[in-house]
């Protein structure tokens, strides 16, 4: 049987780095879909049908030109408050007024998967959640972050990896979930639709 080859559909270096980390070979291949949430859906499902339309899209761009099977792996991260979804900041007001929102608060970090066989056509997506509590933040430390640019692409307006780390408090659940990938549910999702890392 040819083996699958992987394929992440996503610009992330986070995301590359924790798979390379974890020792999968892999393609890059980002996708080009609208990221806004589809309101109808609650927020689980608003984050698992980014992460779908994500596969789906580079599926339709990979298949008549690739030779060989092989596995899209999609992912979209949100950062839930107050249970809506705080994207990423606009501009540095919108990053300090989501790191005001986030101070001295509980808030969730959710991250969808969704893996795409193109051999079989199945596609299976799940969704990791992790708990986060921020301390009380003063003004200066939120400026002093944002004046960094670190939270200016990031969902949550902070990077649990670089300077955002400071702010947390407490974490209930996959740490590399917060990054963006949570791997332990990307390997039980691959193994789940037949892949075999080479």
């Amino acid at each position: 049987m040819t083996p699958l080859q992987l394929v992440l559909a996503s610009e992330s270096p986070r995301r590359r780095a924790l798979l390379k980390e974890a020792g999968f070979n892999f393609d890059v291949v980002p996708s080009k879909v609208s990221e806004i949430p589809n309101k109808n859906l609650n927020v689980n499902d608003q984050i698992l049908d980014i992460a779908r339309r994500k596969a789906r899209a580079v599926y339709e761009v990979l298949k008549p030109g690739r030779t060989g099977p092989f596995v899209i792996l999609t992912a979209d991260t949100e950062v839930i408050f107050g249970g809506a979804p705080l994207g990423k900041p606009s501009d540095k007001d919108d990053a300090y007024r989501i790191l005001k929102l986030l101070s001295g608060h509980f808030h969730e970090v959710i991250t969808a998967v969704c893996v795409m066989n193109s051999e079989t056509g199945k596609e299976i997506s799940q969704i990791e959640t992790t708990q986060i509590y921020f301390k009380e933040l003063t003004d200066k430390e939120i400026w002093d972050y944002i004046n960094t640019g670190e939270p200016m692409d990031k969902a949550g307006a902070y990077g649990i990896q670089g300077g955002g780390g400071n702010f947390v408090q407490k974490i209930e659940g996959p740490f590399d979930n917060v990054v963006g990938l949570p791997m332990k549910l990307v390997r039980t999702l691959l193994t789940e639709i037949g892949f075999i890392p080479s």
